[in-house]
């Protein structure tokens, strides 16, 4: 499965969050790192574990 996510370089770090979480960032110092943190981060987003996260839209294939 694969999502969407936007990012960007800011100073020396690679900051991104997933389209439909645009509220939940994570960063890492190359993109790779930012792409396994963002896993993680995906991980805890459908999982619940995040209270009060508000998601814009999520697709049925990844409940």
């Amino acid at each position: 499965m694969k999502q969407k996510f936007i990012y960007w370089q800011d100073g020396n770090m690679c900051v991104g969050y997933f389209e439909e979480f645009p509220d939940c960032w994570a960063q890492g110092e190359a993109l790779e790192e930012l792409k396994e943190n963002l896993k993680d981060l995906w991980g805890d987003l459908i999982s619940g574990n995040i209270p009060n996260v508000q998601c814009s839209k999520i697709s049925p294939s990844a409940l």
